[in-house]
């Protein structure tokens, strides 16, 4: 059998996330960031998902998606309503999940040509006790 290494035909490939780092491409990321297939927008002022809000989801509706995937950190937390009702209004679906899901799917459906964009909420690593 043989086997082709296919490149995306999309910009950005998320190699992984969790709720400190991401790997966008070869990148390493450790602020909070949007992610579209063709865009990157990095240090995204969010670092708490339950303090999202209308203003805050402007760069990502820019981005004219049409579903918003949230990476809401190491465990899945959910925006307040007035955030989820900003897209919902506009007809653009809304789903929060862990950063590691989030960068799966957005993968996936980046690869089938979606107008998705992922928002990343990313934390700073606690510093090691005695430094």
């Amino acid at each position: 059998m043989q086997l082709n290494l296919e490149s995306p035909d999309f910009d950005y490939v998320l190699r992984g996330a969790d709720g400190h780092l991401a790997l966008v491409n070869d990148r390493r990321l450790s602020r909070s960031f949007i992610v579209a297939p063709r865009s990157l927008v990095e240090d995204w002022p969010v670092t708490d998902v339950r303090a999202l809000d209308v203003d805050a989801l402007e760069p990502v509706l820019a981005l004219a998606p049409e579903v918003v995937l949230l990476g809401t950190g190491e465990t899945q937390g959910f925006p307040p309503p007035a955030a989820m009702a900003a897209c919902l209004s506009r007809g653009i679906g809304l789903e929060a999940m862990t950063n590691a899901a989030a960068a799966r799917t957005f993968n996936v459906l980046a690869s089938e040509g979606r107008r998705v964009v992922a928002a990343f909420v990313l934390s700073e690593r606690d510093a090691p006790a005695g430094t």
